[in-house]
């Protein structure tokens, strides 16, 4: 990619939470053929380690963070440690996130918490530390990973699309209190994509048939199709674009 080319990230440093496998690797891979450096983060660190090494085979420069996004004092020493012994981090993507579904009148308190924790507050715990940083240099780019269901919801999900409206109403928040310190902060929402987290779904025929029938595009979105758009706003060519959150869902939420 030529220097030249305002989607080229030589020279700059991304960390994305929940980064071994799924949407959140797929974004490392694609903004490491953009050219920034990528940290890894998971809370597994047997996974975490296998998917750096892999990462690291297409000739990334890679390393690796394990910390619990819900675990504040984790985090502050995790970014401690990548700021001061890695580098400052440019780019800031956060996609650690969970499902459970139940309905809701059975849904466990304790599992609702977890939801919350992890999907949301997990946001400000790393996007806090982390833009403190920023704010002293003046640039950076928060890319928050919100979902479709921010609009729209189904049977068994509700506290999962509340974790995620609420991050798209905090994205634009983060905007707006952090623009004037040379921050972007946006939201990328992906529609049905074919990752581990959605495999039952994926083989249930039912629903399989269902996506595919709602979503104009007629299929389940690929991993790697979110790449671009995470490259696209950790960029200079998204240098005005801020408070936006971006839809990839093959149209499923232009259409009735």
């Amino acid at each position: 990619m030529s220097a030249a080319s305002p989607f080229d990230l030589t020279g700059k440093r991304a960390l994305i939470t929940g980064s071994s496998r799924g949407l959140g690797y797929a974004m490392a891979k694609a903004l490491a053929e953009a050219g920034a450096s990528i940290v890894l983060n998971a809370r597994d660190s047997v996974a975490l380690g296998a998917a750096a090494q892999d990462l690291a085979e297409t000739g990334a420069t890679v390393n690796a963070a394990a910390f619990d996004v819900t675990n504040r004092e984790s985090i502050n020493a995790a970014i401690n440690y990548i700021e001061d012994d890695i580098g400052p981090i440019d780019i800031l993507i956060n996609n650690a996130g969970m499902q459970f579904r139940s309905s809701l009148e059975a849904f466990p308190p304790e599992r609702f918490d977890q939801v919350i924790a992890t999907n949301l507050t997990s946001v400000f715990n790393v996007s806090q530390p982390v833009a403190r940083q920023m704010i002293s240099r003046g640039a950076g780019k928060i890319i928050n990973i919100c979902s479709m269901l921010a609009e729209v919801s189904r049977p068994t999900i509700a506290p999962y699309a509340a974790t995620k409206a609420a991050v798209a109403n905090f994205t634009r928040g983060m905007a707006v209190d952090w623009a004037r310190h040379g921050l972007n902060v946006n939201g990328i929402a992906p529609g049905y994509f074919a990752t581990e987290m959605n495999d039952a779904l994926t083989r249930d025929d039912k629903f399989n048939s269902w996506v595919e029938s709602r979503t104009p595009m007629g299929r389940w979105g690929q991993p790697h199709e979110l790449g671009g758009a995470a490259v696209f706003l950790a960029s200079e060519a998204a240098r005005f674009v801020n408070g936006h959150i971006l839809y990839v869902d093959g149209a499923f939420t232009a259409t009735v």
